[in-house]
């Protein structure tokens, strides 16, 4: 291991200022790390960067959390893969908390209701076209990975959830179709247990953060692909399952984290804020980014070696299929309840073609655009 030019400090003040003005999605974060780290400070080499952008493509999780974890854990291994996590997702948890505080105390208001009127259909137009370019990206001619995507969007349009095992049939059926088990070894797919390690006053309840523990925890275990592949997931477990929230609520925190810097996964926290509070925020974040650093730390030694293994990289490309697909149903389901009326149609579809046309406007300034329309809109639509 080479010396480092730099400090773990330095890194983590960098991880810090990352997490706090780091808009535009995993994409946009990933590209600021590279720039950064690599390209002006040279902190990070290009063979050490590009191994950690490929360890959290096959992981599930937050692409941008994860990588955050291994560029920390490249010098200063666990520590560093620990501390410089925590610095990343830090800011943009305490943003969507406090939002959550202000939601939950004054979410009555009519000019609350307003911006979350325009604002939700923004995020179905956001979410719909970060699926369709997902969609060209990943599944392309391949008409396998098209059969698993279609089918995985139809499951998750019929139940109005994402199903865990369609993405585990989606990675073996395409393991068994490239790359069949003679050459897989046992242990390359084991995945690590993940325990609860938290210290929350005895006067909370602690049965219902467990269940929230244990949910979130199982969201950041088998979510693959972008950030937003973990919107179906808790769709599916907060409002239909566990009825912690109402559909509008649900919209709600996913625009929240669409209008804060760092990963889009950080809704986790607001949807932990509305259920239990801070120690459901809490609860929330930590069980869906502690796998994120076991699925960092504990393959990174071994990755050079069985990394680029086929039947991983098959498994990983049938799982991905299926969770794009299910990003694409979602935009059916969560549609329903967020795009109401005409003006709404109107504001989802303007987003979408914006996004489409205009690539370099960063997705906030359209939240915030459609928030403003929502403000001049919803006291004139006639709702039920």
């Amino acid at each position: 291991m080479s010396i480092p030019n730099y400090s773990l400090w330095q890194l983590v003040r960098y991880a810090l200022k990352l997490g706090t003005i780091g808009f535009g999605g995993p994409v946009a974060l990933v590209g600021y790390m590279y720039r950064d780290l690599v390209e002006t400070r040279a902190w990070i080499s290009e063979a050490d960067y590009k191994e950690g952008l490929t360890l959290a493509q096959l992981m599930p999780g937050p692409l941008a959390a994860q990588l955050a974890m291994y560029v920390g854990y490249v010098h200063y291994r666990r520590r560093g893969a620990t501390m410089v996590g925590i610095a990343f997702v830090l800011p943009s948890f305490l943003m969507v908390v406090a939002l959550g505080w202000l939601y939950v105390h004054y979410g009555g208001l009519g000019w609350i209701q307003a911006v979350f009127y325009g604002v939700g259909a923004a995020v179905i137009g956001i979410i719909a076209i970060s699926a369709f370019k997902l969609t060209i990206k990943n599944i392309g001619s391949a008409r396998l990975l098209w059969a698993i995507y279609l089918g995985s969007a139809a499951i998750t349009v019929a139940t109005a959830s994402e199903v865990i095992w369609v993405f585990l049939i989606g990675g073996v059926l395409v393991w068994l179709v490239r790359a069949p088990p003679s050459g897989l070894r046992r242990r390359a797919g084991t995945l690590p247990a993940v325990s609860i390690a938290a210290a929350v006053a005895l006067r909370f309840n602690w049965p219902l953060l467990g269940q929230l523990f244990g949910f979130f925890a199982k969201a950041g275990t088998f979510v693959f692909g972008s950030g937003l592949a973990i919107v179906p997931f808790l769709y599916g477990g907060v409002v239909n399952s566990h009825h912690w929230l109402t559909e509008h609520q649900f919209i709600d925190a996913v625009a929240v984290a669409m209008i804060t810097p760092g990963p889009v996964a950080i809704t986790v926290g607001f949807i932990g804020y509305l259920i239990a509070g801070l120690p459901g925020a809490v609860s929330a974040a930590v069980g869906t980014f502690l796998p994120c650093w076991f699925f960092t730390v504990i393959p990174a030694p071994y990755f050079k070696k069985y990394g680029k293994r086929p039947a991983i990289v098959a498994f990983v490309d049938g799982a991905t299929a299926a969770a794009i697909g299910t990003i694409a149903g979602s935009v059916v389901v969560l549609g329903k309840r967020s795009v109401i009326d005409l003006p709404t149609f109107a504001i989802m579809s303007a987003t979408a073609l914006v996004l489409w046309k205009f690539k370099k406007i960063p997705e906030p300034v359209i939240i915030a655009a459609a928030a403003v329309l929502g403000l001049f809109v919803f006291p004139l639509a006639v709702h039920p």
